[in-house]
């Protein structure tokens, strides 16, 4: 069971990218998948979810400007981020939670036990 994060880079504020969480060993679509993101010298905070049934979560700061959404066919989970502003730089991570099939919520925190590597996102001119 694995995950793979990618699709960061440098971009300008006001600037998009998409970044990609690809599985392999398991059927992405029966689990939930969360993003997160960890800035220099900060601690690690989740930015959004998708549950099985696709249902979806974002944190404040990036409501209405990131995009979760699941390409089945694909077995990959996507972050459309768009309107990015400087502190959304970070390593963006992708993770989920192994054990539970089918769940229409998305995990607390510490119920994600699978993680992807990260992939850098720097938003600056």
């Amino acid at each position: 069971v694995q995950l793979q994060a990618s699709g960061g880079g440098l971009v300008q504020p006001g600037g998009s990218l998409r970044l990609s969480c690809a599985a392999s060993g398991f059927t992405l679509d029966y689990y939930a998948i969360g993003w997160f993101r960890q800035a220099p010298g900060e601690e690690r905070e989740a930015v959004s979810c998708i549950s099985s049934d696709d249902n979806t979560l974002y944190t404040d700061s990036v409501r209405g400007r990131f995009t979760i959404s699941r390409d089945n066919g694909k077995n990959t989970v996507y972050l459309q981020m768009n309107s990015l502003k400087p502190e959304d730089t970070a390593v963006y991570y992708c993770a989920t939670d192994s054990t539970q099939k089918y769940r229409s919520s998305c995990p607390r925190d510490h119920e994600y036990d699978v993680w992807g590597q990260g992939t850098l996102v720097t938003v600056s001119s």
